[in-house]
């Protein structure tokens, strides 16, 4: 029997409560020749416990959700008027006024945690970029975050994981309608969003309308053009980026 057959079987028997003696006795072996075979198996046997065990990212405890202040600027939220007086910076008109950086994190193995970031543009391109899926120990959450969140005037605060699903969920859709897909890393980091309950509450665009705000990446003749096709002449507006 050459060695991948013995662990295997060693694995087999252990998995079915065997004690070390009585593998020995099954295999025709010593208790002395069983027992490094046992050390090997053993951690491959925990592996795949932990596997078993593990959740979907969706399914795993949130270790925490965090947002920009003046996201919501803009947005119609009359249906949630709690998340408007929760964001007091939406009524200034803040530099970051169309963008919203969101970070949520999630518990993995071992005491440590997945983050994943978005960055929304709720005005009308939808998730523009992503980061994550990302596993570090639980004391570089901290570091992460104020990372992710540097390009913003304020420090992020922590809202219900609902606020953040249903505003990058909806302005993925909202950008589907004038035909811009989100990044395409998202389908990365989107299993760690969870998807939201009930119809989304938020009404998307500036005052209700497409805004377009030029990046540096874009490509400002084709929004364009498609925001005439979707939307109409007339019925959005730009701006270039300061």
């Amino acid at each position: 029997m050459s060695l991948s057959e013995r662990l295997s079987r060693v694995r087999e028997l252990r998995g079915r409560g065997l004690s070390r003696k009585q593998i020995a006795r099954e295999l025709g072996l010593t208790t002395a020749e069983v027992a490094p075979l046992l050390r090997q198996t053993a951690g491959s046997l925990r592996a795949v416990a932990t596997e078993r065990e593990l959740l979907e990212p969706a399914d795993r405890e949130l270790v925490g959700c965090w947002i920009n202040p003046g996201w919501s600027t803009g947005l119609g939220l009359d249906e949630v008027p709690e998340w408007a007086e929760a964001d007091p910076e939406r009524w200034d008109d803040a530099p970051s006024g169309g963008l919203a950086g969101v970070m949520v994190a999630r518990a993995d193995r071992s005491g440590r945690v997945t983050v994943c970031g978005y960055l929304v543009d709720v005005y009308c391109l939808g998730v523009k970029n992503t980061t994550g899926p990302r596993t570090t120990n639980s004391r570089a959450v901290t570091k992460h975050t104020t990372r992710f969140f540097s390009a913003f005037d304020c420090a992020p605060r922590s809202v219900p994981l609902e606020v953040a699903q249903h505003l990058v969920h909806g302005a993925v859709a909202y950008a589907r309608s004038f035909g811009f897909e989100p990044h395409p890393e998202f389908v990365d980091t989107e299993p760690y969003l969870g998807v939201p309950s009930g119809p989304c509450p938020i009404r998307f665009g500036r005052d209700g309308r497409p805004f377009y705000i030029s990046g540096p990446f874009d490509d400002p003749r084709a929004v364009a053009t498609a925001l005439e096709a979707a939307a109409g002449q007339g019925n959005y507006s730009s701006a270039a980026t300061p």
